[in-house]
This record gives C-alpha cells, structure tokens and sequence, in this order.
C-alpha cells in the first residue's frame, strides 16, 4: 500500500474525514469520521464555534490511528468568505461570525461610496454579495474598531485550522478570491483598495497556491493523534476543491451543488467587464491559477431549510419523489430572492414570494418541493444562457458534483430546462477534490488532467439526456 491522505471537509451543517489511497490507478475513499457544524448565536449574533470544531477536527485525526491507517499528508477546506483575526499572541480577536450573519446589512452602501460597485468589481471581478468578507470587514470597521485595532493578522477559516495543527500561517489563494480583496491580475491583495477601504493592510499575509506545503503538526497535535504527517494546503475552498474533481475532458459547465449551487466554467482569465457583472457573474480562483467564471445560486439550502421544518420527516429521495408527483404545479420563485438566505421560516418565505406574485400557494410538501426544485431547474437554465452569451461558447454538456448530484429528479429537469446532457457524480467531489490536490503535490499523479482521468474510472457517473430521463 502506498500513501494513505485524509480529507477534512468541513460544510455548514457538517464535516467530514475522508481517507483516501491509490489502488491499481483508481482512487479508492472511506469515511472515518463524521461530525455537526453550524452557527450559533452569541450575543445576539450568528457565529462559528472554532474550539469545537478544531477538536472535532483532531478527533477524526486519530481515528486514522485507532484504525491502522496512518496518512503521509492531509488537507482542510470548508466553505467560503468566513475569516477569524488573530492577535499579537496567537490567539483570536473577537466573534468569528458566520456569513448568514445580519451585521453587513447595509455595508453595500458604505463600500459603494468609497469605490463604486462597477469600479469595485471591474478591480476584484467577484460578485456582489453581502457576505463577501469586503462588507463583513467594513462591518467590523464601523461596528466593532477597537477589534481591527488589536488584530495582527487574518485567516480564512481553513486556514486557521491549518494554523493550529502547525503553528504556521499561510493563506491560500482559492478561498483568498472570494473576499473581493485580491486583484485578478496580479493574484495578490488588492492593497490600494484596502486602504482605501480603511482596513488594516498588516493583518493580509502572503498568498500562496493551493498544493503548497504547509507544515507537519505542532508537538500537542502529534501526541493527541499518535502520527506525524505534512499538512498540505488543498484547494481550501471547497467549491475550487469540489471543481478540481469534475471528471469533464472537455470544457464543459459545472454545477457544484449542495447547500449553494455554483454554476460555471474555468477559463483561464478573469472576465471583470461590465457585462459579466450585470448577470452577477463571480471570477474565483480554481487550482493553478485558473478562474472559476460562476454564479452563486441558493441551491439545496432552501429544500434543507423545509425539509428540517417538516421535522426532518422526509428524506431527500422522498421529498424528490414528492416533488415530482406534483410536477405539474406552476409556482416559480427567483431562487437568489435575499429573502430566502437567512428567513425564520422557508416554507412561510416561499408562499408568501407565491402570494405576492399572483401564483398559486403552495400547500404541501410535495407542492413546496416542487417549488423548489423547478425554481432551481430554470435558474440554471438562465444561467446557461448568461454564461454562453458572455463566453461567446456553446457548451454540450453540464457536470453535476456534490450531494446534490444525487437528485435525480432535478437532474432530470436540468437535462430538461438547459437542453443539455447532464453527467451527474462524483457525489462527494469536494472531498475527492481535497484528495486530488495532495495526490498532485505528492507526485502521485503529473498533471489535472491526469488526476481527473482518474476521477471518471473511479467514481459512479450517471447520464441523462434532455427529454430522455435516465
């Protein structure tokens, strides 16, 4: 046997360990350990508990131990635009807020007039979104001064995990792009926009590449776990990692789906024109400096929401199967609707969006469903088209990765809406992404060409055809 890598792939609702190897040039995956994540409020806020998860995190370490399957390398991602702040000892200054936090509201308008939003995204060529951590660090500014004062430096989240296991800061490039601070031209922070910003520039450290080493564990971590190994920074955002692993020999769109649904393509360049950022088209960084031209999409996140409001009665397949029983009902929501990001209640958000537009409202879960998942359906088909106008291509075919590659049902109605064959898995592409970008930088396989080859012999890939089904 040769090198075992583990994948910590950390989501909004969860996280997973994921020990992959090599056998006979396919990439064989297990999953050794699995935990809860989500924000909690403190102080009236929606926050992240890094202490919890970072012992969750060494506790899926030394299962690896406990087991008899001990990796030379591992790697971290999680989702996006999150950061924490550290001060001059190390250790974290003040919340570390989750993104569907409400303290940006508004901070739009403050960063709008210091740089105008076209100016800003001709300069980032990311996306507007209130989120991104451009307004969550305007928010601190405004709100909270005396913290920005005390800190010294800034991680993204997977980062800061990478921190703690190695006592080594370094930030990595992919999930960098989505603060809306780095420039597409020279892959670096955007420090003329910092400071006109008025944020601290001193907390912005080096950027490096994904597949860039950054050390092995801090003694306290090697005796917790029993091993030693090299931690690698992956591709830590987790829709780049989740990209690196689309089995696609030709350029194709993708769909990331999960809790969001990142619809796009790579493309070598980043496209900032004014165009681009009308459709709200985003250019974040992808593995070996490539651009992941997408569009963010709310995805599973609205059916999750109602499916845990019906007491998580149904599963998924059910709510499917539902849904397509009632495929008749002729509701449509904007999927991208802000009142859908953070609502007390989804299932009230959407009749209420049905109530206000004059269509019928829907009732049941099957109904509610159905809402959903065709709302989705034609989003991506409008996204099809935004993508195609302003690439100049016409693309033959759309691969879906992730958890939501399982839907059948809605793969069915995304071969249907867009006109495009559908090629659905890996499903847990994010993991298999991490994987990849270890197994690049080990030497176990030359090129992302070569890893993705790999990626289509050794996962389940399904077809559908428009107006075929399966």
């Amino acid at each position: 046997m040769g090198n075992y890598y583990l994948a910590v792939d950390i989501g909004a609702s969860s996280g997973r360990h994921m020990l992959g190897y090599v056998e006979n040039g396919r990439i064989k995956m297990e999953e050794i350990y699995r935990f809860e994540n989500g924000m909690e409020k403190k102080d009236g806020h929606l926050c992240w508990d890094l202490e919890k998860l970072f012992r969750e995190i060494v506790k899926g370490m030394a299962e690896c131990k406990k087991i008899g399957k001990i990796p030379s390398y591992m790697g971290i991602d999680t989702w996006a635009v999150d950061y924490v702040l550290l001060d001059k000892d190390g250790n974290v200054a003040g919340h570390t807020y989750g993104y569907r936090d409400s303290r940006t509201q508004g901070m739009d308008e403050v960063v709008n007039g210091i740089l105008p939003l076209n100016e800003l995204y001709a300069r980032t060529g990311i996306q507007k979104q209130i989120f991104n951590t451009i307004y969550q660090l305007t928010a601190l500014k405004e709100q909270e001064p005396q913290i920005l004062e005390r800190a010294e430096k800034m991680l993204l989240i997977p980062d800061y995990f990478a921190y703690r296991l190695t006592g080594v800061a370094k930030t990595e490039y992919t999930n960098a792009t989505t603060t809306q601070l780095i420039n597409p031209a020279t892959k670096d922070w955007d420090f003329e926009l910092i400071e006109k910003l008025g944020i601290k520039a001193s907390i912005f450290g080096e950027i490096t590449m994904a597949g860039t080493e950054v050390g092995s564990l801090k003694k306290e971590v090697e005796e917790a776990v029993g091993y030693n190994l090299e931690v690698i920074q992956t591709a830590t955002h987790d829709t780049a990692s989740a990209v690196v692993a689309v089995p696609a020999e030709k350029d194709a769109l993708y769909i990331s789906s999960g809790t969001w649904s990142l619809m796009g393509v790579e493309q070598p360049e980043a496209n900032c024109s004014e165009e681009s950022r009308r459709a709200n088209l985003t250019n974040e960084g992808g593995y070996g400096y490539r651009y992941r031209f997408l569009k963010n999409i709310m995805g599973l996140w609205m059916i999750q929401s109602v499916r845990h409001e019906y007491g998580d009665a149904y599963s998924f397949a059910q709510l499917c199967g539902m849904a397509e029983e009632c495929g008749d009902f002729p509701s449509r929501v904007d999927v991208n609707d802000a009142r859908f990001l953070a609502p007390e209640s989804m299932i009230e958000a959407i009749r209420s969006v049905c109530g206000e537009t004059g269509q019928k409202v829907p009732e049941t879960p099957g109904e509610m469903a159905a809402v959903i998942y065709r709302s989705l359906a034609e989003s991506y088909r409008q996204t099809v088209k935004e993508i195609e106008d302003i690439t100049g291509k016409s693309y033959e075919s759309i691969h879906i990765v992730g958890g939501g590659a399982n839907a059948d049902y809605l793969n069915r109605l995304t071969a249907d809406s867009t006109g495009r064959t559908v090629y659905s898995g890996p499903t847990e592409a994010t993991a298999i992404g991490n994987l990849a970008v270890q197994m690049l930088k080990s030497g176990e396989y030359g090129s992302l060409e070569a890893v993705r080859k790999a990626i289509f012999r050794s996962f389940e890939i399904k077809t559908f055809e428009p107006g075929g089904g399966r």
